[in-house]
């Protein structure tokens, strides 16, 4: 699966975490830094690279915990309309 964000959403790092802005409606979403990781990383690789490092970071976190947060964050971002997925 292939994720980027819609055209007209543009993201911003802050201190704790990333602020997605979509420019159309002008809302905008915060997300926590633990979200904003797992969103840079499937914007560059994969649903499961971004479990892998949810586990890493977070050792007591098992693999299908992070499994389900990622695909509830895809969800999230979906239904939100501010990401495109291929797959």
């Amino acid at each position: 699966m292939n994720l980027t964000l819609r055209r007209d959403v543009s993201a911003t790092d802050t201190e704790d975490g990333m602020v997605l802005l979509d420019e159309q409606s002008g809302s905008y979403w915060q997300l926590n830094s633990t979200a904003a990781l797992v969103l840079r990383t499937l914007l560059d690789g994969t649903p499961e690279r971004a479990a892998q490092l949810l586990t890493e970071r977070y050792p007591a976190v098992s693999a299908e915990r992070a499994a389900t947060d990622v695909a509830a964050l895809v969800d999230s971002l979906s239904t939100a309309r501010l990401v495109v997925t291929d797959g």
